[in-house]
């Protein structure tokens, strides 16, 4: 049961990745083993995801850039060694997974969709925290079908909270959650609501380490199984 969500959660990151990369021109592919782009991806974002275990590890690094510093890979089931290509180890994490229901605890913030570019703007603004890297989130987000930017507001409009949900076939993925004050906490009550009334029938899956993951299990969430990612020098 863990390892078909370890794969339905890869899959569905893997194609949250693929929409990062179209909104910024960028056409990554498909293959039985793993997704993969072959120009260097947006921040923060891997070069290739894969998407079963015992991937070809010479394979996965052929089909991306390692010409210049800084490719990376999801290692989705932390089973490849790729120190012989120049990787090392950026962390180790969890995928997590959560029934489809509605959560126990009420939202404090009012939530909605992000529907507009101005509001957009915002929600990264306020996700970016001042560190100069809001671009990252581009308006053609919003005309993906199959992601939703998440959005909570404080009693006076101001966002105050927000996540990306992206729905695949079997799971809806939840990522870049953040609260401006209070921490994930704060935000993911709201998150889980959200996804509930968008995707009542559906798990949400995801991945966290450190506080973050701690912060999820209190939420309902169940960690699943490792992932790896690697970060080229």
């Amino acid at each position: 049961m863990k390892q078909s969500l370890i794969r339905a959660a890869a899959r569905n990151n893997a194609e949250w990745c693929a929409s990062m990369n179209r909104s910024h021109g960028l056409t990554g592919e498909f293959g039985e083993q793993a997704w993969a782009v072959p120009s260097r991806p947006p921040l923060y974002y891997p070069d290739a995801v894969t998407l079963v275990p015992g991937a070809d590890a010479a394979a996965l690094v052929d089909r991306i850039d390692t010409a210049a510093a800084g490719a990376c890979v999801k290692d989705s089931f932390a089973d490849l060694d790729l120190t012989g290509a120049g990787f090392e180890v950026l962390f180790d994490a969890q995928w997590i997974h959560r029934p489809a229901g509605a959560p126990p605890t009420s939202p404090g913030l009012a939530w909605d969709v992000v529907r507009d570019r101005d509001t957009l703007r915002a929600w990264a603004l306020a996700w970016d925290d001042g560190d100069g890297n809001a671009d990252l989130f581009r308006p053609e987000l919003l005309d993906d079908p199959a992601t939703s930017v998440f959005v909570g507001r404080s009693p006076d409009g101001r966002v105050a909270a927000g996540a990306v949900a992206s729905r695949s076939d079997d799971v809806v993925g939840i990522s870049n959650v953040f609260a401006v004050e209070g921490g994930a906490d704060r935000a993911w009550p709201g998150v889980l609501d959200a996804a509930h009334r968008l995707f009542p029938a559906l798990p949400v899956v995801g991945y966290e380490h450190g506080a973050d993951l701690e912060a999820a299990v209190r939420h309902g969430f169940e960690a699943v199984g490792p992932l790896r990612v690697w970060l080229r020098g």
